[in-house]
């Protein structure tokens, strides 16, 4: 077994990498390293990720999880993944591109 623990699937990001961006670049929230490391912007949009990288910044920084989860930006719809077409759809479009 790997020592290597994965955090994002999507970005392949694994808890070394959380650990060195706090540590190396001194990176203090999520937004960071979401913009930094691309965690949250894969598929699942960070629905698994966001809180293992919440505890860990929260364990490297001294803060607690609830509070380095209530300085994230608040998620914006769409909440699961949506086809073009269908977006394309909503608000009465005709889905036609003209």
């Amino acid at each position: 077994m790997s020592s290597e623990i994965t955090i994002c699937r999507c970005e392949d990001v694994t808890e070394e990498d959380v650990v060195r961006a706090v540590r190396e670049y001194g990176l203090t929230t999520l937004d960071e390293l979401k913009r930094v490391l691309r965690i949250g912007m894969g598929p699942c949009q960070g629905r698994t990720c966001l809180r293992l990288a919440a505890r860990i910044l929260a364990r490297e920084t001294g803060r607690s999880t609830s509070e380095v989860m209530s300085l994230y930006p608040r998620v914006r719809p769409p909440i699961i993944p949506l086809e073009l077409g269908l977006a394309a759809l909503l608000e009465g479009g005709d889905g036609g591109g003209d």
